[in-house]
């Protein structure tokens, strides 16, 4: 599975770490409990899992993030990008706009983005 794929409940977990990161691996056992009801074995079933991914490690009881929220967010666009619309920003913005309205702040949004990623070239 791919790394950057995560089900409904994984993807809750995850922001329940990086929310509360670095936290105690017993106290993430509680957190767990207070939010989604769970058993202790299922948080670590859960852990587990993601640290199996790379996204976070479980060092000495303490369980800390390998990869931050936004680099997540980012491979998950990459992701999308890719697998849906052949790695084509322009194909994904015709798409959404096909169906939902850009507002004049998104707009300039893009310019501006557009721009400064000129700049940089």
């Amino acid at each position: 599975m791919e790394p950057y794929v995560l089900g409904e409940m994984e993807q809750r977990f995850a922001e329940l770490i990086w929310q509360n990161e670095p936290v105690g691996s017993g106290a993430l056992v509680r957190l767990a409990a207070q939010a989604f009801s769970w058993k202790k074995s299922t948080t670590y079933t859960m852990l587990k899992r993601l640290c199996d991914r790379g996204l976070f490690a479980n060092e000495n009881g303490t369980v800390r993030a390998l990869v931050s929220r936004e680099d997540y967010r980012v491979k998950q666009g990459e992701q999308l990008l890719a697998e849906g619309f052949g790695g084509s920003l322009p194909r994904f913005l015709a798409a959404f706009t096909r169906r939902n309205k850009l507002s004049d702040e998104e707009i300039e949004a893009l310019r501006r983005l557009i721009e400064a990623h000129e700049e940089k070239e």
